[in-house]
């Protein structure tokens, strides 16, 4: 429909300047939805472009604009509105063969479109979600941060493009240390032997759980053993088993893991600190290596490297060197997801790689607010078996995988999420995935009952009179088609809230619809029978292929 409008309006721009109307050259033509569905299927606000070199009123150049255009078939009425939008009703005939064209195209409709996202297609786009460290489980606030990494990878997959879904961690450093130290004191203790955790050590259970199956595996051979290597090894060996395995229940899966060690032993670390002393964009002070603020635009300076006899790098230094090695593998389109709190070191990771001389236009980040998890109004604390944070696995035991998922993206990415648990597990109206799950449900049973009453689609569905479907109907087929321009729009905007809004939306309208007497679609008349079950199999795609993008399950029965 986009390009149908931009090609009319673009006619339209160009016959007003050849008969002398309008003068300026023909802008980007911008379309939208109006605020007003009363209004019409779509607007521009192409005049409001033109006001400032034609020189003219936004709403005179509209009505200048309307006068040019040719309607075609798939258009009923062209108007314009407030300041100066022009909009345009599609006719029935047109929605009759948008319904006709998502029948015949079957799964391949419900997905976004290639031409409508940011690198254009066949583009190489890289997704870095996740990413946390093997220190302990996946917890509920990582898991917000999986579910939009992985939710954005699909969307992209799914519009055809070569994506790479990437965990960078690292498995050096202090607090691996610590997980090394935390995992022989266990060891020692399962031993008889009196040794204590260090002072902020990880005293969850699944400590003690890495330490048994090391001495099962190992007896007492490490008993007298100071190196850390084999308890490190061991602890991250098993995390990341266990975040695997927590990522697999939830339906996120990586193809790459990069390990920040590697950048600090090929030497690129030690590249980036050079370049930067030598760009003059750092400074040293108190013992510290820092990254100057005020050449970069930055509020203030950051620490790189720490001051002290380890002289160890900050966690920004090694990021910077891994969006340099990202550009130059020669991704299109780089995604970072990460937490609220990182929000000022990814500032000055991005300003760093852009000083260093980088096009850093690839690169977009989503950014996520934390996650509380409430029962009766009551905010949830602590896991009663591993540590002092809820994991994601105990969630999903809980609630379930798809509302997990659904939750997790049902709300704007940098706004706070109150995860409630009673809401989640209800099988309510109120509960947005099972609202949604049981459209789904209802539309399967339709074909089901058609099937007993020896009613079915047939394999030829041209000689169905659309014609019989009523203006509520044609509006439920209307918001159903709709959906592969909403989910391109989250793509490109990577808000992938956008889709669970837009599914609650429809199965809404759907069950308002349904509970009506007058509306059932299975009755008397064959051919309006035919009509609306026709229309109900555009519903049910529409809802499978929206939550199938989500990584959500599309029941046939509930």
């Amino acid at each position: 429909m986009k390009e149908l409008i931009v090609s009319i309006l673009r006619d339209a721009i160009e016959r007003a300047r050849a008969a002398g109307q309008l003068t300026a050259g023909i802008p980007s033509i911008g379309i939208e939805a109006p605020r007003d569905s009363a209004h019409g299927d779509v607007a521009s606000n192409v005049a409001l472009t033109l006001a400032k070199p034609e020189r003219k009123p936004p709403r005179a150049i509209a009505e200048i604009i309307k006068s040019q255009v040719a309607m075609p078939e798939e258009v009923s009425e062209v108007s314009v509105a407030g300041p100066g939008f022009i909009n345009f009703k599609m006719s029935p005939a047109y929605w009759h063969s948008e319904m006709r064209r998502a029948t015949s195209a079957g799964r391949a409709f419900w997905k976004p479109r290639p031409w409508e996202l940011r690198p254009g297609a066949g583009k190489k786009v890289q997704v870095e979600f996740l990413s946390a460290n093997p220190t302990g489980p996946v917890t509920v606030g990582h898991g917000r941060n999986a579910v939009l990494g992985d939710t954005i990878a699909r969307l992209y997959e799914a519009a055809g493009f070569d994506v790479t879904r990437e965990y960078y961690f690292n498995d050096g450093g202090r607090q691996m240390k610590l997980l090394g130290e935390s995992v022989r004191a266990r060891y020692l203790q399962e031993h008889g032997i009196d040794a204590p955790l260090p002072e902020d050590g990880y005293q969850g259970e699944y400590i003690l759980d890495i330490a048994r199956a090391l001495k099962a595996k190992r007896g007492d051979a490490l008993v007298s053993v100071t190196e850390l290597d084999e308890f490190r090894e061991a602890a991250v060996s098993a995390i990341f088993a266990d975040i695997n395995r927590t990522c697999t229940r939830l339906g996120v899966r990586f193809d790459v893991y990069t390990n920040e060690l590697d950048l600090f032993s090929s030497g690129k670390v030690d590249a980036v600190l050079k370049a930067l002393h030598d760009g003059g964009f750092t400074v040293e002070k108190d013992g510290a290596i820092w990254l100057r603020g005020e050449p970069l635009g930055l509020p203030k300076d950051a620490v790189l490297v720490r001051s002290g006899p380890d002289r160890q790098p900050t966690y920004r230094t090694p990021d910077i060197a891994y969006h340099i090695e990202k550009l130059k593998r020669g991704f299109d389109l780089i995604v970072d997801v990460f937490g609220a709190d990182h929000i000022a070191e990814h500032q000055q990771v991005i300003a760093a790689v852009k000083a260093l001389g980088y096009d850093i236009t690839p690169i977009s980040a989503i950014i996520y607010q934390f996650v509380t998890l409430t029962r009766g109004g009551e905010k949830v604390k602590m896991s009663t078996r591993k540590a002092t944070y809820v994991t994601l696995d105990e969630l999903i035991d809980e609630v379930g995988a798809d509302v997990v998922r659904f939750f997790f993206l049902f709300r704007k990415s940098d706004s706070q999420l109150d995860f409630d648990l009673e809401l989640a597990k209800k099988q309510a109206p109120e509960n947005p995935v099972f609202y949604v799950q049981y459209a789904h449900a209802r539309l399967a049973s339709i074909f089901r009952e058609g099937a007993a009453k020896g009613l079915m689609l047939p394999a030829d569905q041209s000689a169905i009179d659309l014609n019989l479907l009523g203006a509520e109907e044609l509006d439920l087929a209307k918001r159903a088609v709709g959906l592969p321009e909403v989910m391109s729009a989250a793509a490109e905007a990577l808000e992938p809230h956008r889709i669970p809004f837009y599914l609650l939306e429809l199965a809404g309208e759907f069950h308002r619809y349904y509970n009506k007497p007058a509306s059932r679609i299975i009755g008397p008349d064959r051919e309006l029978s035919l009509a609306r079950m026709f229309m109900a199999g555009i519903l049910k795609d529409a809802i499978a292929g929206g939550l199938e993008l989500l990584g959500v399950s599309a029941p046939e029965r509930m």
